[in-house]
């Protein structure tokens, strides 16, 4: 049997620098040092599909419900006598065959819920942050404080860091109400602290904003 060659991507373990930015995208001078256990290791890309395809499954609801012919309302007489009929034989109203009659093998509430190992989804989450760090796809910011809830401030924000028209996650250290209420109304961005965020929003994300606050939560979630 012949098998191709498959192309692996080595990662760089000289320590990574990303520079800071203001709220009006403008440089402050500083640099935050990424952790390369965490966004410098080789991706996993088997341990994100499972990853990803547990957080999928996990929000399906499963109360899906069709009616099987038990439980279909209808009378239980026999619709016409068993032989000389020239048609097939048949006992009841309630035959999947029959227009209003139950369905065959219809579906039923079920859990789709999965499970995979908490290491698993450590590895599938450093690899997802890897991949946007070799793809330069990171962006920190200094921490916001905003004495109100307005979505216009966070449209500038993201005008001002060029991403007006990508899809971005913000990653805050801790819970900032204000922050969460500004962006809830739009459809390509979203705000979790560090604690949420998940594989699947970070492989959807096309940029990552991290807060200078949001590196010691996750550095301590991912290197436990």
């Amino acid at each position: 049997m012949c098998t191709w060659p498959q192309k692996r991507i080595y990662y760089s373990s000289e320590i990574m620098e990303v520079k800071v930015l203001n709220i009006e995208g403008k440089d402050t001078g500083r640099k935050v040092k990424l952790d390369k256990n965490i966004f410098g290791i080789q991706p996993n890309d088997h341990a994100i599909y499972l990853d990803v395809k547990q957080h999928l499954a996990n929000k399906r609801q499963g109360t899906h419900k069709s009616k099987e012919r038990a439980e279909i309302a209808g009378s239980t007489r026999k619709i016409k006598k068993q032989k000389g009929t020239g048609t097939a034989r048949a006992g009841s109203i309630k035959n999947p065959l029959f227009k209003g009659g139950g369905r065959v093998f219809g579906p039923t509430p079920r859990d789709y819920s999965q499970k995979i190992n908490k290491k698993v989804k450590r590895l599938a989450r450093k690899s997802a942050l890897s991949i946007k760090a070799k793809q330069k796809s990171i962006v920190v910011l200094e921490d916001i404080k905003w004495d109100s809830p307005k979505t216009k401030n966070y449209l500038q924000l993201l005008e001002a860091l060029g991403l007006s028209d990508k899809k971005s996650v913000l990653v805050l250290g801790n819970l900032n109400k204000n922050v969460y209420l500004s962006s809830r109304n739009l459809k390509n961005s979203s705000v979790v602290i560090s604690s949420e965020l998940n594989t699947y929003k970070i492989s959807d994300a096309n940029i990552l904003v991290f807060c200078e606050g949001a590196f010691a939560g996750l550095e301590s979630i991912l290197n436990s």
